[in-house]
């Protein structure tokens, strides 16, 4: 990884300013405790971490927000939106807290963390479930959803499937609940998966976690374990749980244990 000083696109072409759904919870005391900015991926919203995630976070004593991406959840559309500008949004919304914050990005939205981790200097990071993207991930979700992954290449948004994003232990009926909420990306930030170039060194050197389960079906064992090594680091596994951790059926399990990571830090 490297960083880069000088960015004279960035500053001649600065992405459209678009409304931005920011959802919080806070805790019942002003502790010393920084905020946690949770980050979705692609097609989905802030609301996946506010079904238990955000007031969870709160209740251990953190400060805690959601974010859905420009053309996500509440925010503002955004068709022709690429990975630079979701980067963008977070270090917006990151900037605009009253103390350093922790950005936890989930999916495709542990990529756009990464990518913000070069501009904002973070507390530290976690990466739930990266896809960090690449032709070797690619294949690997074509080959688990090639009905819903394929149409993507050519315009069409990414459809994960209920079997890729949860485990048999979530009910049926909830598991397709939260699959009917799911929207899509914009079609330039898919395609952009597929080679989203060399990442760049994070501001600063925070400590950064990568979180996931090895029953997965979107993002393999050895991806979460080379994400892992590209931080310095091992992946903690959650055994038995789908992609979305934050909704599956033991959503208690990864969020305490980075929460229980965050307080050692």
């Amino acid at each position: 990884m490297s960083t880069r000083i000088l960015r004279p696109l960035e500053w001649a072409y600065p992405p459209r300013p678009v409304r931005r759904e920011v959802r919080y919870a806070r805790p019942d005391t002003d502790g010393s405790r920084p905020p946690v900015l949770f980050v979705p991926g692609f097609g989905h919203g802030a609301w996946i971490f506010t079904e238990h995630w955000l007031e969870h976070t709160a209740g251990r004593g953190f400060p805690a927000y959601a974010l859905s991406l420009r053309g996500h959840g509440k925010s503002g559309s955004a068709p022709r939106t690429t990975l630079r500008s979701y980067a963008h949004d977070v270090v917006q919304v990151a900037a605009s807290l009253p103390r350093q914050a922790v950005l936890v990005g989930h999916g495709a939205g542990a990529l756009v963390v990464a990518r913000a981790l070069a501009r904002y200097p973070a507390r530290a990071a976690v990466l739930v479930a990266p896809v960090l993207g690449g032709v070797r991930m690619a294949f690997s979700v074509l080959a688990g959803n090639p009905a819903g992954t394929l149409p993507a290449l050519f315009g069409a948004g990414l459809r994960p499937s209920r079997r890729q994003l949860f485990s048999r232990e979530l009910p049926i009926r909830v598991g397709r609940g939260y699959a009917s909420r799911l929207g899509r990306a914009s079609t330039l930030a898919q395609w952009q998966l597929l080679a989203p170039g060399r990442l760049e060194d994070p501001v600063g050197n925070p400590p950064v976690l990568v979180v996931g389960s090895p029953q997965d079906r979107i993002v393999p064992l050895v991806a979460l374990n080379r994400a892992a090594r590209q931080y310095g680091g091992a992946p903690l596994l959650f055994p038995g749980m789908g992609h979305d951790l934050m909704l599956d059926a033991r959503w208690p399990e990864p969020i305490d244990a980075i929460l229980d990571w965050l307080d050692k830090g």
